[in-house]
């Protein structure tokens, strides 16, 4: 989309933003991030600590799982960065991105003080994981409007997927409840954005078909930067965390194919029509490759366990 048709787009959503941003206010919860950390487990780092796994008591999938989703957190001011260009800083919509900003603002730290306090990861290898990428400066940058809005939906979803899941396989409780509770402000954040995409496939549906293919096609949980980020990707993936099938059952068809209708849009540009045929093909692709591996994961999971019960 032009320069032009963007500014057109936030003008004429405004209103939209203006409600949802209402209706986020009234249903968010206060909540504060030193109340969830069990500081009182916490203990000083001697100048000659070397951690060791024993001391997190937790798997290799949700040590990698909670690697990724608190470097993805940390890398906010780029986010905030890109979603001011995006949005702007006036009006409603500026307001949400500030308010969108101190949100998540939260989530970085109270995950970082719980996996402190708790050593459920290596401090030195996380701080300089964190300073590796927060110095790389790399975040997805949607070309316009529309393409940011189907961006931001998808990955709000898929980063609540990846934090309740991630909470599942954390036995300790105060870590299961401090990602449950990141994972219900994902869950607002997520129903924000995709009700702002609704209205402007209502708008110009044609624009929208293009930019939600678009984004479909080139989406890729965040991962830019961070440390050994595909060998975390692929420990998620085998824990049945976040992988391919989710993304298509628990994303793909519940918003782009039921919420957003693409299916049903009618009176399209043909630009458009050929857009959501390639569309829904990836769309169809992408869950049997999906139900492929979630297969080979499950089976491989219980094999493990399998072998697991022969040891004990």
């Amino acid at each position: 989309m032009s320069v032009e048709a963007d500014v057109r787009s936030l003008a004429d959503l405004e209103p939209t933003v203006e409600q949802l941003l209402e209706r986020h206010l009234r249903q968010t919860k206060e909540w504060h991030p030193h109340a969830l950390v069990p500081w009182s487990r916490g203990k000083d780092f001697g100048p000659d600590y070397e951690w060791s796994p024993e001391e997190a008591n937790l798997t290799q999938e949700a040590r990698s799982a909670l690697f990724v989703n608190v470097l993805t957190e940390e890398n906010l001011p780029y986010y905030f960065r890109d979603s001011e260009r995006l949005f702007g800083r006036d009006g409603a919509w500026g307001e949400w991105v500030r308010r969108w900003t101190a949100e998540e603002g939260r989530h970085g730290r109270v995950i970082y003080d719980y996996l402190s306090v708790t050593r459920a990861l290596d401090p030195v290898a996380l701080e300089r994981a964190r300073m590796a990428m927060v110095q790389c400066g790399q975040v997805p940058e949607p070309p316009g409007i529309l393409e940011g809005l189907a961006y931001v939906t998808l990955q709000e979803l898929a980063t609540r997927i990846a934090h309740f899941n991630t909470g599942r396989h954390i036995d300790d409780p105060a870590g299961k409840a401090i990602m449950r509770r990141v994972a219900f402000d994902e869950n607002l954040h997520f129903l924000f954005y995709r009700d702002v995409m609704s209205a402007a496939v209502e708008m110009d549906p044609s624009s929208a078909v293009v930019a939600i293919a678009n984004q479909v096609k080139g989406f890729a949980m965040p991962g830019m930067g961070i440390t050994d980020f595909d060998n975390h990707a692929r420990i998620i993936a085998e824990a049945g965390i976040y992988d391919l099938s989710i993304h298509h059952d628990q994303i793909l068809q519940p918003v782009v194919l039921r919420d957003w209708n693409l299916p049903g849009l009618t009176e399209l540009s043909g630009i458009a029509e050929a857009a959501r045929d390639r569309l829904m093909k990836l769309i169809d692709r992408i869950g049997r490759v999906g139900q492929r591996l979630g297969e080979r994961y499950a089976e491989a999971r219980r094999s493990l366990g399998r072998d697991t019960a022969l040891l004990q």
